[in-house]
């Protein structure tokens, strides 16, 4: 089997990861450490429903720090979001940022803080790889599902309102610099959300894993994170309560995020993104959807690959294809397990807009990352297949 280690490559970790159930408090700990005198959160209201705003406010007031507080994240975060953020860090003074929720709220975060580090007023003109070149403010990620990734990652995706695309605002300078990882947070996210952002940490896994620009670390941790991830998520969504499987889904999705920051994403995500793009749809159940069409598409090109995520699953077969095969029909049949839609049931979707997600597609730069080749036909025979499928 190829195991990739002839080519070159780098690799960083620029984040301090806190892990375990109750360490939520040591923040106070890590903003000491770095300096952080006045922080602005930036989170949304579901984070607040469950109370976790206010675990986090009360730590701050013992601790005798002030603060500001930006609620008003949406799902699939938007640059007007990203822009109010930044205006309300501003007038506060803010000098840090501590982000606590799903990826939305961290992502949100994230471009907040390329604004302040920049001085500029628009995220539009920080997309791609090499715009953001000035290190932000202090930034703290607290996960409060198991999904993204994003509090170890270099990027964040933020939906450009005007063009109703998603956008990526990408560079080192982005990551966090210390990411509070407390399993305990997660315990009261909702059964359908744990099982969309747990498909989303599958798919991270798997398609870093098998991208053309892989390397041996990343896939480390992709194989780990599909072994955890794969045997937890079903538990997860059926007992929520149950911190030792929470506690595995959590690290099965920061080690998804540390594998594709450092390989890429690949054609789910492409289709995935054009989705949320113009549906506003929940990114994990549209991962769901594609990753065993894509999966399927691309087996020709990465059979022992997939034979090995299906090694990762616990599997046991006499053949490559047997095991790819065996992979692809278990992703689909986990996403059946923990009760996420068809594509065909998705609310507004209508194949009158299938030529435009093609095109939006093959123009996302994870396109090239694919182990098959795709181009706009590839992707709208995957949509056709996805959207016939029962």
């Amino acid at each position: 089997m190829n195991q990739n280690l002839t080519g070159s490559f780098s690799f960083s970790l620029p984040t301090k990861i806190v892990f375990g159930p109750g360490c939520l408090p040591q923040l106070i700990d890590e903003l000491n450490a770095f300096g952080g005198k006045r922080p602005i959160i930036i989170t949304d209201r579901g984070v607040a429903a469950a109370g976790i705003l206010d675990r986090l406010t009360r730590l701050l007031d013992g601790a005798d720090i002030p603060y500001a507080v930006y609620d008003g994240v949406e799902a699939n975060p938007k640059d007007v979001n990203v822009e109010a953020g930044a205006a309300v860090a501003r007038q506060f003074g803010a000098d840090c940022i501590i982000a606590a929720g799903g990826g939305s709220p961290i992502d949100c975060a994230k471009s907040v803080g390329v604004l302040l580090a920049h001085n500029a007023t628009e995220i539009k003109k920080y997309e791609g790889k090499t715009a953001a070149t000035e290190p932000l403010p202090l930034l703290i990620t607290i996960p409060t599902t198991s999904g993204t990734g994003s509090e170890l990652t270099f990027s964040s995706v933020i939906t450009d309102t005007k063009n109703k695309y998603k956008m990526t605002v990408k560079s080192p300078f982005t990551a966090a610099k210390v990411a509070i990882c407390d399993p305990e947070l997660t315990l009261s996210v909702p059964p359908a959300v744990t099982a969309a952002t747990g498909m989303d940490a599958l798919t991270h896994a798997i398609e870093a894993y098998t991208a053309t620009c892989s390397e041996p670390i990343a896939d480390a941790a992709a194989l780990y994170a599909i072994e955890l991830i794969y045997g937890s998520l079903a538990a997860a969504v059926e007992h929520g309560d149950d911190l030792d499987v929470r506690s595995a889904m959590l690290m099965g999705s920061m080690l998804a995020g540390i594998a594709f920051s450092h390989s890429d994403v690949a054609s789910v995500h492409c289709v995935a993104e054009s989705l949320g793009g113009i549906y506003d749809l929940p990114h994990g159940t549209c991962n769901a959807i594609f990753l065993p069409h894509v999966m399927e598409y691309s087996m020709p090109y990465c059979q022992q690959k997939y034979a090995r995520v299906a090694k990762a699953m616990g599997f046991s077969f006499e053949s490559d294809e047997e095991g790819a095969r065996l992979a692809v029909s278990a992703v689909q049949q986990l996403a059946k397990d923990v009760q996420l839609p068809l594509f065909s049931q998705l609310k507004g979707v209508s194949p009158a807009e299938f030529d435009l997600l093609a095109d939006m597609s093959v123009k996302n730069i994870s396109t090239e990352s694919n182990p098959r080749p795709m181009n706009k036909q590839d992707y709208l025979n995957v949509l056709q297949k996805a959207w016939e499928a029962r």
